[in-house]
């Protein structure tokens, strides 16, 4: 394996708009989408999950328009997730998002391997829900075959993805056609308010949130892949590409479920819910082709998550943000040695399922809630470019427009914040405060002071917190 220093930057192969587009989908279209009919039937009726997905629709289109303005206004910024938290607000506040984004993706891995194994499960006995010893076997070799493909080059695994992209997407396309041939309109009448839950239509809403982002998490993968692009104008236009595609389908996938079965059973329907939804529709078979798109689809998404996550580690060690170690590449320029410590944690990790009560629906919101900050900073530092009018020279209503939309993406990341509640944001704080020994070590590598007086404050105030949902969450106070 021949590596490079970090002062070396490897010639990194560019790739089209509809590839970075691929990654963008890819990214988006894993093991959520196969769970929309079951979570949102547990949630509400037709009413409310209309509601959420112009919510979520609207919220992440804030949050595309702020990806692709800041593409364009601050092209000097690679692996945007963090280098915007960072420029905007120090060093610490970078640091933070490029860990807590690496932490949530670590997290969605092991939620793909072990959704993966599940639906395996279907055709190999032994393998259960995914959390058995003989689940947790296959997944680890699993992640270490993607190891082994990934850093034969990434351009490589990038065109595999586009392709497995386009593969995963039938029978999601198929489900979509089939159960809107069989909907009936009496069954989606009787399921537009919803079973009488006791819940208010904005409580219900609310309680779709986390799904709703868990499906869209990737949208930003176009932009963290940034210095691979070919035009900086290729970003944006990849998110939007991504984010339209992607809605159509998650919206398409949901509202058809409710004309054709009644909502307490689209709320008890087993896991991927899609295989009973078709299933319902055309027999046995149906259940099987969604168990094979699951298995596709959750395996393409760990390979776009896995090359995502690698970039979102090896970018910062190039600027110091973590150890150096982490930013060595070889000579195709895959950033190897944070390629490796990426899946070191997956498997760790892995042996988590081993241990929690329902892995696959702690995983998904956990790393939703992860993935909450870094959205945030992102949208904050696009207000701040606005407010200030840094690199929008005289250009009044551009800015003010743009100012408009990042405002909104902060106020939607908020409510998601809100929506997460404070079990899940402890537990967030939890996995956040320990980040500051690597970037302690990676400060001192280089000679710089580790925090400013600010930083150091909300150092503290996150270990605080961590420290109080260790308590709170250990004395039952707290349940996740």
């Amino acid at each position: 394996m021949t590596t490079t220093s970090t002062t070396a930057h490897p010639a990194v192969q560019k790739v089209s708009v509809l590839t970075l587009a691929a990654m963008v989908v890819g990214s988006m279209v894993g093991g959520g989408i196969f769970t929309l009919p079951a979570q949102f039937g547990g949630a509400t009726g037709v009413l409310g999950a209309l509601i959420a997905w112009t919510i979520a629709g609207l919220g992440m289109l804030m949050l595309a328009f702020v990806f692709q303005s800041l593409a364009l206004r601050r092209p000097d910024l690679d692996n945007g997730i963090y280098a915007y938290a960072q420029a905007g607000f120090g060093n610490y506040a970078g640091f933070n998002a490029a860990w807590g984004y690496w932490a949530s993706n670590v997290v969605g891995n092991v939620f793909f391997m072990t959704f993966a194994m599940a639906s395996i499960g279907a055709f190999v006995p032994g393998l259960g829900k995914g959390d058995s010893v003989l689940a947790v076997l296959l997944a680890s070799a699993g992640v270490w075959l993607f190891h082994v493909l990934i850093v034969r080059g990434v351009r490589e695994a990038a065109v595999i993805n586009r392709i497995v992209t386009v593969a995963k997407i039938v029978p999601i396309g198929m489900f979509i056609i089939i159960v809107a041939v069989a909907f009936d309109a009496d069954t989606f009448g009787q399921n537009l308010l919803g079973d009488a839950t006791g819940s208010s239509l904005f409580e219900q809403v609310t309680d779709t949130m986390l799904v709703t982002t868990f499906v869209f998490l990737g949208i930003e993968g176009a932009s963290v892949y940034s210095r691979m692009a070919r035009r900086r104008e290729d970003i944006g236009r990849a998110t939007l590409l991504g984010l339209g595609s992607t809605l159509a389908l998650f919206a398409s996938v949901t509202l058809v479920s409710y004309g054709v079965l009644p909502q307490r059973d689209l709320a008890a329907a087993a896991e991927p819910s899609m295989g009973a939804v078709l299933e319902s529709v055309v027999g046995g078979w149906g259940s099987t082709l969604i168990d094979l798109g699951v298995i596709v689809s959750v395996l393409g998404a760990y390979l776009a998550w896995t090359l995502l996550n690698a970039e979102v580690l090896y970018m910062p060690a190039r600027t110091e943000l973590m150890p150096r170690v982490l930013a060595r590449a070889n000579r195709d320029g895959t950033p190897v040695a944070a390629l490796i410590a990426t899946n070191i944690s997956v498997q760790a990790f892995l042996l988590v399922v081993l241990v929690v009560d329902d892995a696959l629906d702690f995983l998904l919101t956990l790393d939703t809630a992860l993935t909450l900050l870094p959205y945030l900073l992102a949208a904050a530092f696009a207000v701040k470019l606005a407010v200030t009018g840094q690199t929008y020279e005289v250009d009044g209503d551009r800015r003010r427009r743009e100012l408009v939309v990042a405002s909104l993406a902060v106020v939607y990341s908020l409510f998601l914040v809100y929506a997460a509640g404070v079990e899940y944001v402890l537990l967030g704080c939890i996995i956040y405060a320990p980040g500051v020994f690597l970037y302690r070590r990676a400060r001192r590598e280089h000679g710089e002071r580790v925090f400013t007086p600010a930083e150091l404050v909300a150092c503290v105030v996150l270990w605080a917190l961590a420290c109080l949902g260790v308590v709170l969450i250990a004395t039952g106070v707290v349940s996740v």
